[in-house]
């Protein structure tokens, strides 16, 4: 038996023996279940932004007479699945946007994000993204954070979103409100 051969072995029974202790403590029966409720935290956004660098997306754009930086418009559609009592949101969101009106084009956008919110408002989340440029159409990874703030049953977000593609990457700043339904 190799080396290799023994490390596996030793990884595999070493896995076997935590399950086993794992598996052999008793639950005391004072856990409390966990309830959770559900929210939905829809609104329009609106935000800017900007493409960095000398790349294909910006090349693309400015061919098509459209600068560097770009206002966006559009809905967020929110699905919260909130612990009652106390603790982080988990939340999936829809974001279609509609970009460079001020070119007088049409550049359509679709982001579709997971993350978590936590009770304080700080919240992050990632997930795909799809963009429609003149020529084509890009998809990215999208990272998101920011802080929703509470004023009288309304939700403001302020997020700061961070899109990469290797054909060029984007950094946009999207708020908005919401009215928790």
């Amino acid at each position: 038996m190799n080396s290799i051969s023994r490390f596996f072995g030793s990884i595999i029974f070493l896995v076997f023996l935590l399950v086993q202790f794992g598996s052999a403590q008793t639950d005391s029966g004072d856990k409390q279940k966990v309830e959770f409720a559900k929210r939905n935290l829809g609104g329009p956004r609106l935000g800017i932004t900007y493409l960095p660098g000398n790349t294909e997306l910006v090349d693309n754009l400015s061919d098509n007479d459209v600068g560097r930086t770009l206002s966006q418009f559009g809905w967020h559609f929110e699905y919260q699945v909130v612990p009652k009592g106390y603790g982080p949101s988990f939340v999936v969101e829809i974001v279609p946007l509609v970009a460079g009106v001020e070119y007088g084009k049409f550049i359509p956008s679709m982001t579709l994000a997971m993350g978590v919110r936590f009770p304080n408002g700080i919240e992050f989340g990632m997930g795909p993204n799809l963009l429609a440029g003149a020529d084509n159409i890009y998809s990215a990874l999208v990272f998101a954070v920011g802080k929703s703030i509470n004023y009288g049953g309304v939700s403001i977000p302020l997020n700061l979103v961070y899109a990469t593609n290797p054909s060029g990457n984007r950094v946009s700043f999207i708020f908005g409100y919401a009215i928790s339904r």
